[in-house]
């Protein structure tokens, strides 16, 4: 019985990509894609030459089943997304569960997605963070942000540079205008960028500065300006020392 293997492209940079990444890519009988056009352009960089298959969203259902057959007559193959990590807000779930269902090894190499250098150059606390992806286009978006506003951590949100002043400002009526945030975009890139404010502040930016690229913010919990930084300060503290005391605590 052949293998999958899930392998991580880079999200902007062509140098991030591994060289276990590319050998895998190399060696095995079939990359699955999700845009043969844009990985493509990966492939000939790399000078790699696997034959490759469309696999999105809009198929996977009826291609699924067919790729499993020939992983267990014996054929490796590996998904690529167009960019990151499969399965992290791209396709890949749904292969990962059915070959476990069918007893197929899945192999997921490390490597780039834009989340992680967003939450890490935020600022923000990132020793407890909560992923959310594409926010809800319609139906239960508002709920959805109310929901994310009363999270007491760090949360991450994917969007389009044409919706994200449209998304901060409902960020901003959800969780106040003050909270702390970050908007991260092009990542690994020539005009890779970190902006750093208050919800309004971003929003009031990017209302007159149209964004580019692909695009994370990243959303101070609802307790980082007080306790929850607290803790993650006391989080690094002696053991047996003393926790610091909250304000709040100590007027009452």
């Amino acid at each position: 019985m052949g293998r999958i293997f899930i392998v991580p492209t880079p999200v902007g940079n062509l140098e991030d990509m591994s060289p276990r990444a590319v050998e895998t890519l190399r060696n095995v009988s079939l990359v699955l894609a999700e845009d043969t056009r844009t990985s493509g352009v990966l492939m000939r960089h790399f000078d790699i030459r696997t034959p490759m298959q469309a696999h999105h969203k809009f198929n996977e259902h009826a291609t699924v089943g067919p790729i499993l057959d020939r992983v267990e007559a014996g054929e490796d193959v590996a998904l690529v997304s167009d960019a990151g990590t499969p399965g992290i807000s791209d396709p890949g779930f749904m292969l990962a569960r059915e070959a476990r269902r069918r007893g197929v090894e899945v192999v997921t190499l490390p490597g780039p997605t834009a989340f992680v250098p967003a939450l890490v150059s935020s600022g923000l606390p990132c020793d407890r963070f909560f992923f959310e992806g594409f926010l809800p286009p319609k139906k239960g978006r508002a709920s959805r942000l109310q929901e994310l506003a009363a999270l007491g951590v760090t949360f991450v949100v994917y969007e389009s540079p044409l919706r994200l002043a449209r998304t901060l400002g409902e960020l901003a009526g959800a969780c106040g205008g003050d909270r702390q945030a970050a908007v991260c975009r092009e990542i690994s890139k020539l005009h890779e960028e970190t902006r750093r404010g208050t919800l309004e502040e971003l929003k009031n930016h990017f209302d007159a500065n149209q964004a580019r690229g692909e695009i994370v913010i990243v959303v101070g919990g609802a307790d980082t300006s007080s306790r929850g930084e607290k803790r993650h300060r006391n989080k690094y503290k002696p053991e047996g020392a003393e926790p610091e005391a909250d304000c709040e605590e100590t007027i009452n």
